[in-house]
Parts: structure tokens; C-alpha cells; sequence
């Protein structure tokens, strides 16, 4: 049975790759999953030393992975997942001698730029961030809304697909084309040569394989779908950075929908990569880093003690 979400008792969703340096800045990363969380230590590492640097992984959220298992019990929304992120933000910038420490940018990959953006909105002027750098992330709004029961184009996802099963692998899987009408076993089945070929998958990996695979990473994607139906968040009260990837999930929009969210501005850019191998790839770490706007140290802080 599904848990509910407000009867589990809170995750740990907070891991911290780097401590900032005494009145440095902190960046915080939200992850959606797919890829493993530690693939942010590449940022990490491209960032100014000085800088702190912590993951929120929704993988630490099981409601999480139940709603893309058990999609008919799963009472989760975005809302919740928010009140959760700001939790463990919350209780990460406040120290053990109730001080907080500088300056903070929300980098939000994928799905996890959603949040980001809705983590930023929750929080108040003075212990949110200086803006939010969204990794190849689109926009919850219409335009990107996928209807429920409606057919899936297996041309587009089993691109997506292919990237992800490359960026697993390490290697870059080049779907050929899907002939007009193919069902997913047919489409399914042109992709596991390609892999093969590309030396992804070995030579004996059955069809049903891949499909399980397949039918795994589609119930995610569907999942944030069903997420992000009823969501419709405020302009974002910070500075926007949409980083797309060059080969991105939606090659044509250079904002991925979030013009619309970006209430204080929204500035756009590319990198190498595509949308997984973005987290992966030192040059686009690097290009990532350089992108990310600079973070002031904290004020100096002084406690008077109270008079005997």
C-alpha cells in the first residue's frame, strides 16, 4: 500500500559534497532521480573552493518512487515535495548557534528545476537564494502538459530514452528513425541494435530487457506529468538561469516555457552534452559553474553576551 505522504516520517534528502568555507555561500542542487546523486561532485569540483555545495535527492523521498510504481494510491504533489525541500534547506542553513550562514543559489536539473523554482517561492526574502540555475529543466506550464491516457510519441521518448540508457552506459546511443505508426516493441526493438552498436547494451540483452527498462523510466517521466497537471506556480521572485543542453529534450525552445515564470528576469545558455550527459561531462560542469551567479561571503556577526 502507497504511504501517505503526510503519515511518513520526514526523509533525509539533504547530502553535502562540500562545506563552505567560514561566511562562504552554499549551492544547493535538487535532483529528480534517474542519474545517481553523486554526479553532482562534478559541479562541485568546478566551482570556487571557498563554495559549499549540497545535494537534495528526491531518491531519499519514498513517496517518491511509489507514485511512479503505484500512480492510482499516490497522494503526493509538488506542494509536498516543496514543504520537504524546505525543510532540510531550512534546517541545513541553520547551525547548531542559530546563525545562517552566506549567500545561496538553487540549481535545479530536470524535473528537479521545477522544484527549485517552487522551493524559492516558499521561502522567505531573507533565507531564500540569490536566483535559480535550471539544468535543461521545462516549465511547469500548458504548453508542456502531456495529457493523461493520451498516446506517448515514440519517436520523441525513445530519444530521450537513448540518452539516458548512453549517459548509464557511457556510451552515445544514436536512435535511427521509427517508422510512421511503430508501436513501442518495434521502436524498442530498432533502439537495441542501435545500443548494441554503440556498445551500450552487450549482444544477448533480450528485447523483454529493455522494455522493462523502458517501462521503468517512461512510469518517471509520467509521474512528474501527473505532478506538475494541477501545478501552477507564481513568478519566480528571483532571477532565472535556464541552462539547456546541446542536444536538449526540446531542441526548439530556448527557454523550455519558462519566460513566462521568470518574474525578476531570465537569462538563457547552452553547454555540451545533452540533458543527462550535462551532469557528467567536465566541460559542461565547468561551462555549469561559470554560469552560476557569484555568491557574496556572509556579514560578519557578532553576540554580546547578556550582562550578569
Amino acid at each position: 500500500m502507497a504511504r501517505r505522504p503526510d503519515a511518513a516520517s520526514p526523509p533525509k534528502l539533504l547530502t553535502r559534497h562540500r562545506e563552505a568555507a567560514p561566511g562562504a555561500g552554499t549551492v544547493y542542487a535538487v535532483h529528480p532521480g534517474a542519474l545517481p546523486a553523486g554526479l553532482w561532485a562534478g559541479l562541485a569540483g568546478a566551482l570556487p573552493e571557498e563554495t559549499g555545495f549540497a545535494v537534495l535527492d528526491l531518491g531519499a523521498v519514498p513517496e517518491y518512487g511509489e507514485a511512479a510504481l503505484a500512480p492510482e494510491r499516490s497522494r503526493l504533489t509538488i506542494h509536498h515535495l516543496v514543504d520537504l525541500l524546505a525543510t532540510a534547506y531550512r534546517a541545513d542553513r541553520t547551525g547548531p548557534t542559530g546563525r545562517t550562514g552566506g549567500d545561496t543559489v538553487l540549481v535545479g536539473w530536470s524535473f528537479g528545476g521545477v522544484l527549485a523554482h517552487g522551493l524559492a517561492g516558499r521561502l522567505a526574502p531573507e533565507e531564500g537564494p540569490l536566483g535559480v540555475v535550471l539544468l535543461d529543466s521545462i516549465a511547469p506550464t500548458d504548453a508542456y502538459q502531456h495529457t493523461e491516457g493520451a498516446p506517448i510519441d515514440p519517436a520523441v521518448v525513445l530519444r530521450w530514452f537513448a540518452m539516458f540508457l548512453g549517459a548509464r552506459r557511457g556510451a552515445r546511443v544514436r536512435p535511427g528513425p521509427v517508422p510512421a505508426g511503430a508501436d513501442t516493441d518495434t521502436a524498442l526493438a530498432l533502439l537495441l541494435e542501435d545500443a548494441i552498436t554503440a556498445g551500450a547494451l552487450p549482444r544477448e540483452t533480450p528485447l523483454a530487457g529493455l522494455r522493462k527498462l523502458f517501462e521503468a523510466y517512461t512510469a518517471g517521466l509520467l509521474r512528474n506529468n501527473r505532478l506538475t497537471a494541477p501545478y501552477r506556480p507564481a513568478p519566480a521572485t528571483v532571477p532565472l538561469v535556464q541552462i539547456k543542453a546541446a542536444d536538449s529534450l526540446v531542441a526548439s525552445d530556448p527557454t523550455l516555457g519558462w519566460g513566462e515564470l521568470a518574474g525578476r528576469g531570465l537569462t538563457t545558455h547552452s553547454v555540451p552534452g545533452d540533458h543527462y550527459t550535462m551532469l557528467i561531462r567536465p566541460d559542461a560542469s565547468q561551462a555549469i559553474a561559470g554560469l552560476v551567479p557569484p555568491l557574496r561571503p556572509a556579514p560578519l556577526v557578532t553576540t554580546r553576551r547578556p550582562s550578569p
